[in-house]
């Protein structure tokens, strides 16, 4: 034992509370972060909100509005991804602070939990998209950049559709499945289709695009996302050649323009994501997706989801936890995204 050395950390240290940070920068972040020294709301009270955020009715002033999209009406295997958002919003101690990013988001944007998409019934998938479509055409306008929880993977087409009216957008996939299928039982619009339907309408760009951790039994179904050129990544491919390799695939493939993340939980391994409707053995692990995504530091990130988290599935909250830690490590991009431009 170094006796000198202990006795300079007991007079340092020994009377001292959570608040006396003696590194400049860590001192700065702290105060800049809590209100009250020594004092810290707690984890597991209060109103829950996505990441914490402070709710706020409006979109006025806000940089990035986070969303709740409750709505499954397009799953094809098992429901219950309605209740995403709110089990997501019941996680606690996820963030203020990212130290790989060594970003503090709530810092450096103007966030809040904006609360959860209007719907006008609870029955009817097409009308749910329309108002998906409508409420996140209120937000681009807004110049605000969305940042949502579903709700099942169909979500996000009308999502894009709201982004990309001006001008197609890349996109960064994660997922088990491709998600380009065609009409399942008559209907076109489900959560194995909507980037199909999104390139068919012109507002996803398909050169752009990169899908992620794909693999499982559906294979036969993902023609389209060869035959528009999207870059797909199957699983196996991840454990080859490593994440810096999908890191370096992934950002040549997106380019210079506007990014959007879509994060499906089944994409993770379902060791760390049981609950969610199609889970598939083999996937990514919680570290490999969290390295990739702080990979893409620097990207032009106008929006983003995490989907198909499916709590009734999810005895130990371990799906929702994984779930709102990609949240957040998307919101860090977010708020690290060179475009400052209103969109």
């Amino acid at each position: 034992m170094d006796r000198k050395n202990l006795d300079r950390l007991r007079q340092k240290y020994a009377a001292a509370g959570a608040d006396d940070i003696h590194d400049p920068e860590m001192k700065k972040l702290s105060a800049a972060l809590f209100d009250r020294p020594g004092k810290r709301k707690l984890p597991y009270g209060g109103v829950p909100t996505l990441l914490d955020a402070p709710y706020q009715e409006t979109l006025a002033d806000l940089d990035i509005a986070l969303v709740g999209v409750p709505m499954d009406l397009g799953v094809t295997n098992r429901p219950g991804a309605r209740f995403g958002p709110r089990a997501v919003r019941t996680i606690e101690r996820i963030g203020p602070y990212n130290h790989a990013l060594k970003i503090a988001p709530s810092v450096m944007c103007r966030i809040a939990d904006v609360g959860d998409v209007p719907f006008r019934g609870r029955f009817d998938l097409e009308s749910a998209l329309q108002d998906i479509e409508a409420f996140f055409t209120t937000v681009r306008q807004a110049g605000v950049r969305p940042l949502s929880v579903g709700g099942d993977h169909s979500i996000t087409y009308p999502i894009l559709k709201a982004l990309g009216a001006e001008r197609p957008v890349g996109m960064i996939h994660f997922d088990a499945h491709c998600d380009t299928g065609g009409a399942f039982d008559g209907s076109k619009f489900h959560h194995g289709g909507p980037f199909r339907l999104a390139v068919l309408d012109g507002v996803l760009d398909p050169k752009r695009t990169i899908q992620i951790g794909i693999r499982g039994s559906a294979e036969l179904l993902w023609e389209f996302s060869y035959d528009s050129g999207m870059t797909v990544v199957h699983i196996e491919e991840v454990a080859e050649r490593g994440p810096q390799w999908v890191i370096a695939k992934a950002r040549e493939v997106a380019g210079e323009g506007p990014v959007y993340v879509s994060f499906d939980v089944d994409g993770l391994d379902p060791a760390f994501a049981p609950g969610t409707g199609t889970p598939e053995a083999g996937g990514l692990t919680p570290r490999e997706a969290q390295t990739i995504l702080r990979g893409l530091k620097g990207l032009d990130i106008v929006g983003g989801d995490v989907v198909e988290v499916a709590p009734q599935y999810d005895a130990t909250t371990t799906t929702a936890i994984s779930a709102a830690q990609m949240l957040f490590e998307i919101l860090c991009l977010m708020a690290l995204s060179p475009a400052k431009v209103k969109f």
